[in-house]
């Protein structure tokens, strides 16, 4: 997934993923109820964002999209679902014993800004800019995630 398009698309899903964890960590349930909470959002992000691209597409070509543009959109789709399930590795691992469940959501916190940080930075690499450049879109994008677990952080 290295394409620029799913770039984004994990950058996007990665936003979700970690806007879910600190809501869950609010009120947080057992680890296995965040893993699946986590996963059923990946899944329903992920299908929200095929849909809409086929009825972006077809509504901007005034045709039905065929079979082999579903599966260039199909491809978007799964990075978003990558994006935004990647934490719920975590709450698998808690819900299994081998970690505890506040290190699942410290390691989902910071695991996932560390994902939308890197993937910023890439992005900016693959459309040619340079190291300071993308060290400053990387900074952009990684201010997104500090702000969810700043918000969290002073609510709770």
């Amino acid at each position: 997934m290295a394409g620029s398009r799913e770039v984004a698309h994990i950058i996007y899903g990665a936003i979700i993923g970690l806007a879910l964890v600190v809501a869950l960590q609010i009120q947080p349930p057992p680890a296995g109820e965040a893993a699946a909470a986590i996963a059923g959002t990946a899944v329903a992000v992920g299908l929200a964002e095929l849909y809409s691209e086929i009825v972006g597409a077809e509504a901007r070509t005034r045709r039905p999209v065929v079979w082999h543009q579903v599966r260039g959109m199909a491809t978007g789709a799964a990075a978003v679902f990558a994006g935004a399930g990647f934490p719920a590795v975590f709450f698998l691992l808690a819900a299994a014993g081998a970690i505890d469940d506040r290190l699942a959501y410290t390691l989902s916190k910071w695991t996932g800004l560390g994902l939308i940080t890197g993937y910023g930075f890439l992005a900016a690499r693959l459309s040619g800019s340079g190291v300071g450049r993308a060290v400053l879109q990387a900074a952009a994008v990684g201010t997104i995630g500090g702000a969810l677990i700043a918000l969290k952080a002073t609510l709770h």
